[in-house]
């Protein structure tokens, strides 16, 4: 019977799901078993070699059922099915057994009042939607900001958390930012995919599949969904969950009615704060008997905020700033900033929040209303006091004392210690008065300082991630930018964890007008990426790149970007893709005449064609390599290529040039200090000594690696050669030595959740809980 390509690939993507039993050796993993060598007919994804090695692997595999062409069945791993017969079409298979219970609600408000009428609303929305879904939609007066609907769907949320035992999932969909910067439906899809823990390569590629997956996720489950400042319903409907048994809170300035009408949605409008809770929120800050002894003034400044939560808590902070004088005082200024300003932003005549806005704002020293007025142009979402006195080109101690100022005043937010946010309308006004006071080319160069800030500090505390890798070199920053530096590594990539959401928007900012800091950027996020499993925003960012280098004619720019791109589609199942772009990186790197970047992209194409089996083009690749690195006497170059090439000729049952080669590697990186690659060389050592049966010199060579790698915090590989030290145990004889290893790798695996998959042969948590389970079935 003829079959397609994609047909026949489907079978060979569900045959090398299956765990494979094999005796005390465990499963034939791609590090532990021969190459397949091409010629010059061959070609990547071979389909009919590739279903004839796996179905003849699983045939000299007494312990596994034959599996014929026409009709699969499931294999043990438990969670996976496979439907009989052929499938025509896309096929994606999605583990069925309890994936992760996100935690997702941020904190709570510090200062909430009132809204009691409100709250018991949701909670009998809550009793009407148990056994059905209910969308609840917190809707403001025709659009009003500031009203509190964040607050009041968080307050709840943390609230109702109890009945939700599956999970509460929350995403800010940014749908009034005042940058325009809206939150794709994708972006919140992978964002929701990426709590339930799903591997990278069980993500389709398409949104409607990428929904779906969403949907089987919560079905069947008690999951609250928090859909935070929608723009509209379209936005919002394909975040709807599929079980009936979940139940969604969305907060918008819109009124959704698209959203009642088709979706059954519950509306909630809030309106302004009545007089009593407005007076109860200014309690909160003001003290009792100040504001007992001046009513007037208090209820003065009650009526010209209007009832507007955000209002009140700007106009109390200014009162407590200065407490000696008299509430008369604000209530004056606020009074006279309402006679010069029109409303803004909320479209309704009622609620002037710009004169609020104004009134504080013109009460800041000079250069705290600068910092306040670029801070509207910043990226967002967030700001540390660092990064803030690069964006105003200030000292470090001038900064922390402005956004002290901006803190107190409640112009920002302090989120964490030296972190600070503010309101998307406060933002909009920050923007309007740096559009209105600051001339172009000031807002110009604070938007440089402010991507040389990131690009720089993003630069150092990538060199501590991997020190002998050959940087970037990078334009002197503009003067002003004071670049954080880092004591160590854990410092490092705790800096990339908190900027994480930071950096990635800087990038959409550098991608309009600034080509060199896109892709530079991108360069520098690569190495974190990698360690933390972030390929879907690895590859993001170098699509990105690769775009405005296109745009903007940077060759050089252009050629990280393909390499880039090559580094990150594997891990995403898009192998095909990524050797064309590691070949277009090869032609302009060549056309540059860049060797050292020639050099690095073979030996990461050699990586991809040996992930591919193909062994022949993957050494034809590290031997071209190791040529240009010799050529340029670059010994960190020589050590990378000469791991590959240890790699495959112990694949193509070379062990013995393998040995040399991988011996001369490791001697080269305990020499120049890199400890990186020095763990990479002795777990290749352990390969080779795996592969010529010396399974004891195997787990020497194993420890040593898994020591380095626990050193260096890349969890990612320690739990790689975990699970190789696993299989050297076993067949070594010693399940009991093999059972330990699997379980220091399972939490492991557990933690980093969609980090890990089998995309390019690595474990995850499933398979090393199948091969524990192999291992108590054979105990019995």
């Amino acid at each position: 019977m003829g079959r397609g390509p994609k047909q026949t690939q489907i079978i060979l993507t569900i045959l090398r799901s299956i765990p494979i039993a094999t005796g005390t050796t465990g499963p034939a993993s791609r590090s532990n078993r021969p190459c397949v060598q091409s010629g010059p007919s061959s070609h990547v994804g071979s389909a009919t070699g590739e279903v004839k090695r796996d179905t003849s692997a699983m045939e000299r595999n007494p312990g596994v059922p034959s599996i014929g062409v026409d009709n699969m069945i499931a294999g043990d791993a438990p969670g996976f099915s496979v439907q009989a017969g052929i499938v025509e079409g896309g096929l994606h298979l999605h583990c069925s057994t309890r994936s992760a219970v996100p935690r997702q609600l941020p904190a709570g408000t510090r200062h909430f009042t009132g809204r009691d009428a409100e709250l018991r609303a949701l909670t009998r929305l809550l009793g009407q939607a148990d056994g059905a879904r209910g969308t609840l939609v917190i809707s403001a007066i025709q659009g009003t900001a500031g009203i509190g609907k964040t607050a009041l769907a968080v307050r709840w949320a943390h609230q109702a958390a109890s009945h939700f035992p599956d999970g509460q999932l929350y995403v800010n969909l940014r749908g009034f930012d005042p940058a325009g910067s809206a939150m794709s439906r994708a972006e919140a899809i992978r964002g929701f995919l990426d709590a339930f823990e799903v591997p990278p390569e069980r993500i389709p590629v398409g949104l409607d599949a990428q929904v779906g997956l969403y949907r089987s996720l919560t079905a069947g489950r008690r999951v609250l969904v928090v859909l935070d400042n929608a723009r509209d319903a379209d936005q919002v409907r394909p975040l709807l969950p599929g079980g009936a048994t979940c139940l969604v809170v969305v907060t918008s300035r819109n009124r959704l009615t698209g959203l009642v009408a088709a979706q059954g949605a519950r509306p909630l409008t809030l309106d302004l704060l009545g007089d009593d809770d407005a007076r109860a929120l200014l309690l909160e800050h003001i003290d009792s008997e100040r504001a007992d002894a001046e009513p007037e003034a208090l209820t003065e400044i009650i009526t010209l905020c209007a009832g507007l939560p955000l209002a009140l808590s700007i106009a109390a902070a200014r009162a407590v700033i200065h407490p000696e004088f008299p509430l008369t005082v604000p209530a004056e200024e606020l009074r006279n900033a309402h006679t010069d300003l029109e409303v803004f932003g909320t479209g309704d005549g009622s609620v002037d929040v710009r004169a609020v806005f104004d009134w504080s704002y013109r009460r800041l020293r000079p250069d705290a209303a600068r910092l306040f007025r670029l801070l509207g142009i910043h990226s967002g979402p967030d700001i540390t006091t660092a990064a803030a006195a690069s964006l105003a080109g200030v000292p470090m101690k001038s900064a922390r004392r402005l956004v002290s100022e901006l803190d107190r005043t409640h112009l920002l937010q302090e989120l964490s210690p030296g972190r600070f946010a503010f309101h998307d309308l406060l933002r909009a006004y920050a923007r309007q008065r740096s559009t209105t006071l600051d001339t172009g080319p000031q807002r110009h160069a604070a938007t440089g300082r402010m991507l040389d800030h990131y690009l720089h500090t993003a630069h150092a505390a990538a060199r501590l991630l991997h020190p002998r890798r050959l940087p970037v070199a990078l334009a002197v920053h503009r003067e002003g930018v004071t670049p954080e530096r880092f004591a160590d590594l854990p410092a490092a990539l705790a800096w990339f964890d908190h900027e994480h959401a930071v950096l990635m928007a800087a990038i959409q900012v550098a991608a309009a007008e600034h080509p060199t800091h896109t892709w530079q950027l991108a360069w520098t996020l690569g190495e974190f990426f990698e360690r933390r499993g972030h390929w879907h925003d690895n590859a993001t960012t170098n699509e990105s790149a690769l775009s405005s280098t296109l745009k903007h004619g940077d060759r050089l720019g252009r050629a990280h970007a393909h390499r880039g791109l090559g580094r990150a589609y594997p891990w995403l199942g898009r192998y095909d893709e990524a050797r064309e772009h590691f070949e277009s990186a090869i032609d302009l790197f060549t056309e540059i005449g860049d060797p050292h970047g020639l050099g690095h992209t073979h030996v990461e194409l050699s990586w991809l064609f040996e992930h591919q089996d193909l062994c022949t083009e993957s050494i034809r690749n590290s031997t071209r390599a190791l040529a240009l690195f010799d050529a340029l006497g670059d010994r960190t170059g020589r050590a990378a290529a000469l791991c590959r090439t240890a790699f495959d000729h112990t694949a193509l049952g070379n062990h013995h040039d393998a040995f040399a080669h991988c011996q001369e590697a490791l001697g080269l990186c305990r020499e120049l200090g890199n400890r990186r690659s020095e763990s990479h060389a002795l777990s290749i050592l352990g390969v080779i000594h795996y592969n010529t049966g010396h399974y004891r010199e195997s787990i020497t060579h194993y420890l040593q690696a898994i020591a380095l790698h626990h050193q260096l915090d890349d969890r990612y590989h320690e739990a790689n050669v975990l699970n190789r030290l696993a299989e050297a145990h076993l067949a070594n004889g010693d399940p009991g030595a093999a059972r330990r290893a699997w379980q220091r790798a399972l939490p492991i695996l557990e933690h980093l959740g969609h980090a890990l998959g089998s995309s390019v042969g690595y474990p995850d948590a499933t398979q090393i809980r199948a091969r524990l389970r192999q291992l108590d079935r054979t105990a019995r």
